[in-house]
């Protein structure tokens, strides 16, 4: 793996397990690089988190292009997706975009419509297919999988770590059509999340 891949994967793991303000010179450590080689392709912590973004992103939404070209079954392909993003733990990486971060970056946009275009095909065919209730939208379900991969305050990551699959399992229950009950309130929409800030 050449260095700047690992300094993208140890900054990913760090920004998850203590944030995103954690030292970079233990970040270069744990690459296994030196910190002038963390600098040099990195030279601000604003540029090294861009960069896990994207990487994560892009890495979530590859998940959803595999999830829907191999699996037959629309819902199963969506169970799929929700589960492999899940162990991305994006939740715990919404804290770093907040602040100054730029959401409408040029690299950062396109990272983002990729992945909501890749999610909302998922979304689209298991309501085509029935096998998804009508009263919900893609919002709903980026929301629930933010909240449920953050960690709480004051606690590890692990501690939480046990029961995440458990609970996203139990949202996706409540997705599947026939619809148990009715839902209050409207759907959540990708724009509706625009519009009122991201989880």
């Amino acid at each position: 793996m050449r260095n700047r891949e690992r300094i993208v994967a140890a900054a990913r793991e760090m920004f998850v397990e203590s944030g995103a303000q954690v030292a970079l010179d233990e970040i270069a450590r744990r690459a296994g690089v030196g910190n002038a080689t963390l600098y040099r392709h990195f030279p601000d912590r604003e540029a090294l988190v861009h960069e896990v973004v994207v990487c994560v992103m892009a890495r979530i939404t590859r998940s959803a292009e595999r999830a829907a070209a191999e699996e037959a079954d629309p819902f199963g392909a969506l169970r799929r997706f929700t589960h492999e993003a899940a162990d991305e733990r994006i939740g715990a990486l919404c804290p770093m975009l907040s602040g100054t971060f730029d959401h409408d970056e040029p690299g950062i946009a396109a990272a983002r419509d990729r992945l909501e275009g890749a999610v909302q095909g998922l979304f689209e065919r298991a309501q085509a297919a029935g096998r998804m209730r009508p009263d919900v939208a893609v919002g709903d379900l980026l929301v629930a999988l933010s909240q449920l991969t953050r960690p709480l305050p004051g606690t590890a990551c692990p501690v939480n770590d046990q029961f995440v699959h458990r609970h996203l399992q139990l949202l996706l229950d409540g997705l599947e059509a026939p619809a148990r009950s009715e839902l209050p309130g409207a759907p959540a929409t990708l724009e509706a999340l625009r519009q009122h800030g991201r989880p």
